[in-house]
């Protein structure tokens, strides 16, 4: 009867089919819990985050503005608009919809936005400094056509003292589920 299991077991792995690698080799990664956290308006930051969710198996958790940012909100040549409000005071913390998820519950903890203004949204130091990111590795990635990743970092390591913080990336819109876990496997093997 032993024998039979053992020969169904090899005949199944022979003839189902292969699971998707990236998944299987970064998502399985020493057992690692992996949170992808992103804001986006225009949804070019929330393909990112699925795309990195689905090579690490991580959950996605959007965050969110209480009051939704809508199109005219983001219309930077308006000096009243709400987004060049938050962006020009740096004590700005637009409060989130929902609270931050438990960090002690993950491992590693990806954060996601676009470049507003050169910087990160403010909303992501809501994000941030809603929980405690001490001793979780963290790891910033954005969207944007042309602006560098560098002074949003900057900007948001002061939101979360005592993260371990790993080399970010940028993205442009429509970057490939293949571009994103290219990075992803080089960022999670350093």
């Amino acid at each position: 009867m032993k024998g039979v299991f053992v020969l169904m077991a090899c005949l199944l792995a022979v003839f189902l089919p292969q699971q998707d690698c990236d998944a299987v080799c970064i998502g399985d990664g020493g057992g690692k819990k992996v949170l992808v956290a992103y804001f986006s308006v225009s949804g070019n930051t929330r393909a990112a985050a699925e795309h990195i969710a689905s090579v690490t198996d991580g959950d996605v958790w959007s965050i969110e503005p209480v009051l939704p940012c809508s199109r005219r909100d983001l219309d930077y040549r308006t000096a009243a608009s709400r987004s060049n409000r938050e962006q020009h005071d740096v004590r700005a913390r637009p409060q989130m919809f929902r609270d931050t998820p438990r960090p002690d519950r993950y491992d590693i903890v990806f954060v996601g936005y676009p470049i507003w203004w050169g910087i990160a949204p403010r909303i992501i130091q809501s994000f941030l400094e809603g929980a405690d990111f001490r001793v979780k590795t963290v790891i910033p990635f954005c969207t944007s056509a042309e602006s560098p990743l560098d002074k949003s970092v900057e900007q948001i390591h002061k939101s979360a003292p005592g993260a371990e913080w790993k080399q970010g990336r940028r993205f442009a819109a429509g970057a490939s589920r293949e571009e994103v876990a290219e990075w992803v496997r080089t960022v999670l093997s350093d």
